[in-house]
């Protein structure tokens, strides 16, 4: 049962929690409900979607997540699930609900998943004896736990907050494509609560459930809120610097960033974490809480000046890409794309650079043709055929005038120079990632890496 529980942490009603209901069976709640089976917890996970449940409950992993496959096979006699979401609550004793939280036309978050799920375990709880512990992982506007949430829970249970069931806020700081090692290994565990038994019941699930002992930041609802969009707010405003950065320079001879950026890591007060000159973030994370963070000040009458400059410079990051690739393009040239997922290790799309440069590159009518090891399907239902689809890297190579290596997956920095290689005017490559090097494949190609100046120009001023 994941070994017994710190010192610290009392029982509750004589027992630990030992039976956990997951709600939403996506791109998260997938990977952590195979985690807390994986540890020895019952799991029961709820869905709206039977073709999620029915993987789930075959074994199969219902989205794509590396280690899922392994984390579901090792954990099924542990995990069930189903689509009745009031059946989750009745057989377990703490509930997460892990449901989407989109974005609104003003930038904050839709709790338009989040409250129905609540009043489905709200129904449950009436029926329901004895103390439930209820935790909103979703991503919310800062007011949204202790307001609308925690009424819908009230008013459908008939029950009271911090009396007869708990309430924490506690999204998790995870990246798709390493969700479980995430999940597994936090930096910390965000706790906002409704009282000290709840927060108490969740640190205890927490201390059996992590494998790095990670620290428990305990707080209220609205801090808790804060916390999670300043966190990503502050990573972007420093992934945005870098990028900057880079840009400054690609204008200096003799100039590298990666050379830059290992300075400024080695100081305690910056560290070496995102700070690598390259393109714009993406994901379903990080936009959308920098513009949610910026949403949320101007809505409280205080100045949101890093958080829109942030967003702005991440924009136009891929406005100057794109004019890069067409400073470089044959007229009637073909320009390929190689990574449209947001990061390695994900067919996830939601505001990739990739997607964007090869949309921003069609709608100013360059041909383009788009590989991605994973995501293409994805590619595909987004953009259908105004792109042409590549079957490798190298048939993209191939039919390119100019390749542009947007994601880091590790395939491309596996690629030859002899396949850039070509009679008459040479392609471009241009590396945002410096995957490659200038060494190996200058001879071959126009090599431009972005976060570099001209190493001609540096000899030249030498």
């Amino acid at each position: 049962m994941g070994g017994p529980a710190p010192s610290r942490f009392q029982p509750y009603e004589g027992r630990f929690v030992t039976t956990v209901g997951v709600v939403g069976l996506g791109k998260l709640g997938a990977p952590m409900a195979a985690c807390f089976a994986n540890k020895g917890f019952l799991v029961v996970g709820a869905d709206v979607n039977p073709a999620l449940v029915e993987a789930v409950n075959e074994g199969r992993p219902p989205v794509f997540e590396p280690e899922l496959a392994e984390r579901l096979a090792a954990g099924r006699a542990y995990l069930t699930a189903t689509t009745d979401t009031g059946a989750t609550v009745a057989s377990t004793d703490a509930t997460f609900i892990v449901v989407p939280t989109p974005s609104d036309e003003d930038g904050g978050f839709s709790l338009r998943y989040v409250l129905p799920a609540c009043e489905q375990i709200g129904n449950a709880l009436r029926e329901k004896s004895g103390y439930h512990l209820v935790v909103l992982t979703s991503t919310v506007m800062p007011g949204s736990t202790e307001g609308p949430v925690r009424a819908a829970l009230e008013q459908a249970s008939g029950k009271r907050c911090g009396e007869d069931f708990g309430l924490c806020y506690s999204p998790e700081f995870i990246a798709l494509g390493s969700a479980i090692r995430d999940f597994l290994n936090p930096d910390f565990l965000l706790v906002g609560e409704s009282d000290a038994r709840a927060g108490d019941m969740l640190a205890d699930i927490y201390g059996r459930l992590v494998e790095n002992h990670a620290p428990v930041a305990r707080m209220s609802f609205v801090n808790a809120e804060l916390a999670k969009l300043s966190v990503n707010t502050f990573i972007t405003t420093k992934i945005a610097f870098a990028n900057m950065l880079a840009r400054v320079c690609e204008q200096m001879p003799g100039a590298d960033v990666d050379v830059v950026t290992s300075a400024l890591g080695r100081d305690s007060r910056i560290g070496s974490k995102y700070l690598r000159g390259a393109v714009s973030y993406g994901g379903p994370c990080f936009p959308r809480d920098t513009v949610a963070f910026a949403a949320l000040a101007n809505g409280v009458g205080a100045p949101a000046h890093v958080a829109e400059a942030t967003d702005q410079l991440n924009r136009d990051g891929i406005r100057r890409l794109a004019d890069l690739v067409r400073r470089h393009i044959p007229e009637g040239g073909t320009a390929a794309v190689l990574g449209l997922s947001y990061k390695p290790n994900t067919d996830v799309i939601e505001e990739s650079p990739g997607l964007l440069l090869a949309q921003t590159l069609v709608d100013s009518g360059v041909d383009v043709i788009a590989y991605d090891p994973l995501a293409l399907p994805a590619v595909e239902r987004a953009l259908g055929a105004d792109v042409a689809y590549a079957e490798s890297s190298a048939d993209a190579v191939r039919q390119a005038d100019v390749i542009v290596v947007t994601t880091a997956w590790s395939e491309f920095g596996e690629l030859q120079p002899e396949l850039f290689a070509r009679d008459g005017a040479p392609r471009t490559l241009i590396d945002c990632w410096r995957l490659l090097s200038a060494d190996r494949f200058g001879d071959v190609t126009r090599y431009v890496a972005l976060g570099e100046g001209s190493r001609d120009a540096a000899r030249a001023v030498q």
